[in-house]
């Protein structure tokens, strides 16, 4: 039987087949996903920490200062 002659592939066949294309099989992409969303925690902890410290004083006492624009 031909392709065009077959019913339709769900997608989530053309997906697999497009990722075995790719070379990435289903441990890999779950892998890279878990490795994706593990950064993503350590961002968001990191910036949380950012969140919480007081804000650093400028070391060399430079303030702000208006400035006229003709």
């Amino acid at each position: 039987m031909s392709r065009a002659d077959s019913s339709p592939k769900k997608a989530c066949c053309l997906i697999s087949e497009m990722l075995e294309e790719a070379g990435l099989d289903r441990e890999r992409a779950r892998r890279l996903r878990r490795q994706v969303l593990e950064g993503i925690v350590v961002l968001c902890q990191w910036q949380l920490e950012r969140m919480e410290r007081p804000p650093a004083s400028s070391a060399s006492g430079r303030k702000t200062r208006k400035v006229a624009v003709e």
